[in-house]
């Protein structure tokens, strides 16, 4: 494996700013991410603060003895207890079989940048994960994309969750998951490998109740080794550590509120879109209601002076969810505004791993994080990573494609001055002429048709659009067998796109590390974490 890097815009114009550290958006941000001065700046911070390290530890502990451990870990957990450790964190939604790539390069992100910042800082430093657990979007986490028939297949898992339950809440059928994976990794084709990730995909689902449970298992046995933590924001335990700061939610949504439509404003008074959907009655709150299993939004409605989701069918005061939070605050869950804060207030964050719409909707916070007379953490971004197979790198120079131009913009164009290049001029001319003399044709007819009885007009012209459809279908046919001359070619650009750019989207967007697993073995992980990586902003090829 070797490393390539290219300088790639984000896939927004906001985090493309952030990239290059350009002047129109750093004031929406506390610190620099590409400044070493300024993690001198976040250790000074940190260390002015109190955090729960060891009740945090604890809870880490108890929670991860149910996955795949090693030293590493452990040594992890004994890390973030000590008085000058800081972590660096970044999470996503427990997707089946990991979901997109692009959760795994988050991982690896957090994993390289830690150890990185431990070298240099001098103190520890611990990589960890926060599993989105308490997401009730089940569509987004249910599915996985595989490569069928040279085309791009959405391949759903078979269950349907009619709740709005949190994920971390949704039971695992270990039979049909079994089932719907083998088929999956079937579907790859078989490698010398398949055999060997069949019995870790078993072993996986043996091992896990719930979607998380599976998410997790597989994250830590790929880096067990490294070190990394877990935790998950929907996990009842977890959440018995955030009594305080619910309150002080509670207590401050107002504000919260305010400080977050402010800093909007300043951010669209750039020329800037704006990320998070809030209104001056946003409470930034979930509650989990247990009879309905669903996970409500509450709204702060200023009549009633009460926090009220679900068209008014359920109520509280201020001083009822204080209540909550202080006896059950498993009940009660963060939305994007409040989950980075929670963050902040649980874990001292030397950086936070952001993709290019995290940090978009970072920057609207700084406000918010100000009130609570707390600094945002420097936000770097995650690596941004393809994957190059050695035949699609030769499909490459054989048809002189350029690779940024293809990660960029797809192959569409080129592929499109191909097919004009190998046309066959004289079957064109051909068909034109044919249409041509038609129109002509029936042009004279038309007239005549008038003459005798306008009524036959609309026979007329559906007959001669017939005849012009089926001049077209020839026309087609006849361009169909000259590319078959040239379908070597053309099955050259179908592999680039659907490798490098998958459906026009960027790679790590579609497809799944499973496939990848499947080529080159379960060793494949092991082998990425051996390769350095720079938090420069460049986009990462990695040749394999």
């Amino acid at each position: 494996m070797e490393i390539l890097n290219l300088s790639l815009p984000a896939t927004n114009r906001f985090a493309s700013n952030y990239l290059k550290q350009s002047a129109e958006i750093l004031p929406f941000f506390h610190y620099r991410y590409n400044d070493s001065n300024e993690d001198v700046n976040r250790l000074t911070e940190l260390g002015d603060r109190q955090f729960p390290r060891t009740e945090v530890a604890d809870h880490i502990r108890d929670f991860m003895k149910q996955y795949p451990s090693s030293e590493a870990v452990n040594k992890s957990i004994d890390k973030l207890r000590e008085k000058n450790s800081v972590v660096v964190i970044g999470g996503q939604q427990a997707g089946i079989l990991t979901g997109p790539l692009y959760s795994i390069h988050k991982v690896i992100s957090i994993i390289k940048l830690a150890e990185q910042k431990e070298k240099e800082l001098g103190v520890p430093v611990v990589p960890v994960f926060w599993i989105a657990g308490e997401d009730h979007d089940f569509q987004e986490v249910n599915h996985i994309n595989v490569p069928l028939d040279k085309d791009v297949f959405k391949w759903q898992y078979p269950e349907k969750v009619l709740q709005k339950k949190m994920v971390s809440e949704v039971q695992l059928d270990k039979e049909i998951c079994l089932s719907w994976v083998t088929n999956i990794i079937e579907t790859f084709g078989e490698t010398e490998h398949t055999n060997s990730l069949l019995d870790f995909a078993r072993m996986q689902v043996s091992q896990s109740t719930t979607f998380v449970d599976f998410f997790a298992n597989i994250i830590m046995e790929l880096f067990k080794d490294d070190g990394l933590l877990l935790v998950d924001s929907g996990n009842s335990s977890f959440r018995q550590l955030q009594k305080g700061f619910l309150t002080q939610q509670i207590e401050h949504h107002d504000a919260i509120t305010f400080s977050l439509l402010e800093q909007q404003k300043q951010i669209e008074s750039k020329g800037f879109p704006i990320t998070i959907d809030a209104s001056e009655q946003s409470a930034n709150l979930f509650y989990y209601d247990q009879k309905r299993h669903e996970r409500i939004l509450l709204e702060y409605d200023r009549e009633t002076d009460c926090f009220v989701g679900k068209s008014g069918a359920i109520s509280f005061t201020a001083s009822e969810l204080v209540v909550i939070a202080n006896e059950n605050p498993g009940y009660l869950s963060n939305n994007v505004v409040t989950r980075p804060l929670m963050q902040e207030l649980l874990f001292p964050t030397i950086a936070f791993i952001a993709g290019p719409g995290e940090i978009s909707y970072w920057a609207e916070l700084k406000l918010v994080f100000e009130h609570f007379h707390i600094k945002m953490p420097p936000i770097v971004p995650r690596l941004n990573i393809t994957f190059l197979d050695r035949s699609v790198e030769t499909d490459l120079t054989e048809l002189n494609l350029d690779l940024l131009s293809v990660l960029q913009l797809g192959i569409a164009d080129s592929r499109e001055r191909y097919l004009e290049s190998i046309k066959d001029q004289e079957i064109e001319e051909l068909f034109s002429a044919a249409k041509e003399q038609l129109v002509k044709r029936y042009q004279v007819i038309e007239a005549k048709t008038i003459e005798l009885d306008r009524g036959l007009l609309p026979l007329l012209k559906k007959n001669e659009s017939y005849l012009l459809k089926e001049i077209q279908f020839m026309q087609t046919k006849m361009e169909e067998a000259v590319q078959l001359k040239h379908d070597v070619v053309l099955q050259k650009f179908a592999r680039v796109q659907l490798a490098l750019r998958p459906d026009g989207f960027p790679q790590e967007r579609v497809w799944n590390v499973f496939y990848y697993l499947n080529c080159y073995g379960l060793n494949f992980i092991r082998n990425l974490m051996k390769l350095h990586f720079s938090f420069d902003g460049s986009h990462k090829v990695i040749k394999l």
